[in-house]
């Protein structure tokens, strides 16, 4: 995917300098080639280590575009979508519905009827209020909501905070602890236009090891089994959610997607074994992981700023509006001269963006080339929540994304213009 051609970096064997040239910065760049090779990792898995009986959904949240979701279904994958908005896409896109799972801790009742509507695969439950106003809509459609209900399974992933999910203390779902999960599935059972079938998990993002999967899946089980003997209800889809990490800079060293789903896949069928469970088909939500290597952003430096005995501050044309992660929690991310590759990263600076808030920042203290104003700077790995979290903050336009594949170069998303700004604006 990225390759170094005379001290110039290249996509899919395109030389950045081109495609600065031709759509101008900041743009964020995706290989399609390495899109595609991963979701053929995570979908032979299910076929090499669990007889095909499962299916890869992408995570929608991480980069959500009609482009992606024809990619995606192309590869075998189904999709989650966690808003109305991502919902909308993935229709206009001609995604199934049947192979849509939609997610959400506070859906509004137009997105749960739309989804009704529409007929998504399955609703994930996230509380009392929303099942029950579900089975109303579903009632007044006419029709039975296939549901799952997301169980919090009290396993701490050891990530940031903000990226933990799988604790009790989480906006997100019912807890295994208290006894709310069980509760749910019972007064669920007693409804007329919902059938349960599954339960979900997620326990967080940037998971390096898989102890928590493996630990996720058996403790989700366990509990299948209890609902089994308890209500008479057997769960036929276990969802175990997302997390899986990528590497954002070089200390980071995740293991190859297909292996955590070798383990994760060993230890279901373990447990089934031992409590005489019929194997469930298997659900997994790869986003971050799909997307966020296969991407890069290309920005002009415009200014080099040193402050004599602090700093030195390289200013983009770009930043928070763009790729706000590093602002909202120290995010890491790696980044070169794009122009430069040969020479020695050997200058200390601080990546600053143009927004009007001191904070606006894409990384301190980092090693970089001697960097020039005017040159082309890359930040790695930034196909996930970079567009889908941009914000035209100080009413800057958002970037275009550019999608390669061997050796073109594509828009499958426009550069926003000042018109596009103002368009909702009354005047």
């Amino acid at each position: 995917m990225l390759s170094e051609n005379n001290g110039v970096l290249h996509i899919d064997g395109i030389s950045v300098e081109k495609i600065a040239e031709d759509y101008g910065t900041p743009c964020y760049v995706m290989s399609e080639d390495h899109i595609r090779s991963v979701c053929k990792l995570y979908k032979g898995a299910f076929d090499k280590f669990y007889e095909g009986k499962g299916m890869p959904l992408y995570a929608s949240k991480a980069f959500s575009a009609c482009e992606i979701y024809r990619i995606v279904n192309e590869e075998g994958f189904g999709v989650d979508v966690v808003s109305g908005g991502e919902l909308y896409t993935a229709l206009k896109a001609g995604f199934p519905a049947s192979k849509i799972y939609f997610h959400g801790n506070n859906k509004t009742s137009d997105e749960l009827k739309m989804a009704v509507e529409c007929g998504v695969g399955r609703i994930v439950v996230d509380n009392k209020e929303e099942l029950h106003m579900l089975n109303k809509i579903a009632g007044k459609h006419g029709k039975v909501a296939e549901i799952s209900f997301r169980i919090k399974p009290g396993i701490d992933a050891h990530t940031h905070d903000f990226i933990k999910t799988g604790q009790i203390d989480s906006k997100f779902g019912v807890a295994l602890e208290n006894g709310e999960a069980f509760d749910i599935i019972q007064e669920a059972s007693a409804l007329n236009n919902v059938k349960v079938v599954g339960i979900h998990c997620h326990i967080g993002s940037q998971i390096f090891d898989s102890d928590p999967f493996e630990l996720a899946a058996e403790v989700m089980l366990n509990f299948a089994n209890e609902v089994r003997s308890k209500l008479g209800i057997t769960i036929t889809e276990l969802n175990l959610g997302g997390g899986f990490g990528i590497k954002y800079i070089a200390e980071h060293n995740p293991k190859a997607y297909d292996e955590y789903m070798r383990l994760v896949f060993a230890k279901v069928k373990a447990v089934c074994e031992e409590k005489d469970f019929p194997l469930p088909f298997i659900l997994v939500e790869p986003g971050r992981s799909v997307v966020a290597e296969s991407g890069i952003t290309l920005y002009t430096v415009g200014s080099v700023k040193e402050i004599k005995d602090v700093r030195t501050y390289v200013s983009v044309d770009g930043g928070m509006n763009d790729n706000p992660r590093y602002a909202l929690y120290k995010a890491p991310y790696s980044a070169d001269i794009a122009t430069k590759l040969g020479q020695p990263k050997d200058k200390i600076v601080t990546i600053a963006g143009r927004a009007c808030e001191s904070g606006d920042l894409i990384q301190e203290d980092i090693a970089l080339q001697d960097p020039k104003a005017g040159d082309i700077l890359v930040v790695y790995a930034t196909g996930a929540y970079n567009y889908s979290m941009a914000s035209n903050y100080n009413r800057v336009p958002r970037p275009p994304v550019i999608m390669t594949n061997n050796g073109k170069a594509r828009v499958i998303i426009k550069r926003e213009t000042y018109e596009d700004i103002i368009k909702n604006d009354v005047l």
